[in-house]
């Protein structure tokens, strides 16, 4: 039987009852339609790159979308003149790095800044995932969905994803308020997506629009360099800090055929075959925080500050919860006891790991150990970034 812990990045979760991966578009819409006639808790789950799940048995249905196709709409119209745009469509089932090197392979800027990150094209516009100057909401044109509640298909623009900082209608729709689920529509949102068209710009260059990546370019932030030399830049820049995926993970069955071969071999190649307990992770498990002037005003001068908007719209300020958690005395490797079977990354104290045997427990003992000692240090509640199924961490 599968369980969660075959299936996702930080290797955590109980057995699913029922696990399916649809090869079909309508086989996609059957299958999350059948869990929801028979009231049955739903996940449809991407690469497992987001998601903390309890140790408990989930007694409901897993959806793993299982097409991966990549399409050029505007193949039969090349780009001439003065617009360069090229449209791109791929499969919800389709690996985002295999996504975003097939668009570098081709030519196309655009998301050259978010390889790497673990996932599918599907999941990606859920969450607005972002890196190193970009963030995916800006490049999307059209997200192709089954809507779970009026049970039609729809194309939803960008402008109605309503992308923002690690946020979009479709993940809205899961929450009443931050890391609170809403009752109707979560672990999975009202709209399944079913598909994503790109708008991305025919050129074999883009933008260094990181400090960190500029420095590791040797160039300065806003310099154009090839997408190719970017991509490899920012692969380089994520495996220096653990956040890359362990692609030994593809050997495991239940994740066999889910991404590209020549892809994890080089991947494999990279990591000499050895498995890395800082690549078991959610990724960045806990988001920046945005706050407002009076609350940024309570955190000490030398706190990173940046220009941001508050949910109601209103202008806020981000700092780096990485910052916060280092600064509140939770460094880089620090587990709750000296055997814990959980800890920070010992290369970035952002990511929560496991570091052999863990369970959820012991991610949520050291989620809410972070939680509770940045509030008390900085009075700022740290929100997680990982859906999170079977507890709460509020």
């Amino acid at each position: 039987m599968t369980s969660f812990a075959d299936i996702t990045t930080i290797a955590v979760g109980g057995e699913i009852d029922r696990f399916v991966e649809p090869t079909t578009r309508v086989g996609v819409i059957e299958a999350v339609e059948e869990a929801d006639a028979k009231g049955l808790p739903l996940f449809v789950i991407g690469g497992g790159s987001n998601v903390l799940v309890s140790d408990e048995p989930f007694h409901g249905v897993v959806v793993r979308d299982a097409r991966r196709a990549i399409t050029v709409p505007d193949e039969a119209a090349p780009v001439e003149g003065g617009d360069r745009t090229v449209h791109v469509n791929a499969e919800a089932g389709c690996n985002w790095d295999d996504f975003v090197d097939f668009c570098v392979g081709l030519g196309l800027e655009g998301v050259e800044g978010l390889s790497g990150i673990p996932g599918t094209v599907g999941a990606s516009v859920v969450q607005n995932i972002g890196a190193y100057g970009q963030e995916v909401g800006t490049s999307v044109e059209s997200v192709e969905v089954w809507d779970r509640k009026d049970k039609q298909t729809r194309n939803l623009t960008a402008a109605e994803m309503r992308f923002g900082y690690r946020m979009s209608a479709l993940k809205a729709s899961m929450y009443q308020a931050p890391a609170v689920p809403a009752g109707e529509f979560f672990p999975t949102p009202r709209y399944v997506v079913l598909s994503v068209t790109f708008a991305l710009t025919h050129s074999d260059t883009g933008t260094v629009g990181y400090g960190q990546l500029a420095k590791a370019l040797g160039v300065e932030v806003g310099d154009r360099m090839a997408t190719r030399d970017i991509r490899n830049a920012v692969l380089k820049v994520r495996a220096s800090k653990g956040m890359l995926e362990d692609a030994t993970r593809y050997a495991a069955p239940a994740m066999q055929g889910t991404k590209k071969a020549e892809l994890v071999d080089v991947a494999l190649q990279a990591q000499q075959g050895q498995a890395d307990p800082n690549r078991h992770s959610c990724g960045s498990f806990f988001m920046n925080p945005i706050l407002t002037a009076q609350q940024a005003a309570l955190l000490p001068p030398d706190a990173p500050r940046f220009d941001a908007t508050l949910p109601n719209g209103k202008p806020g300020i981000k700092t780096s919860a990485a910052w916060l958690i280092d600064h509140a005395g939770f460094h880089k490797g620090f587990k709750t006891t000296q055997n814990a079977e959980a800890g920070l990354s010992t290369l970035h104290t952002l990511a929560l790991t496991n570091r052999g045997q863990a369970g959820a427990h012991d991610i949520e003992t050291l989620a809410k150990t972070v939680q509770d000692g940045v509030e008390r240090a900085f009075g700022v509640r740290l929100v997680p970034e990982p859906v999170v199924v079977g507890f709460s961490l509020r």
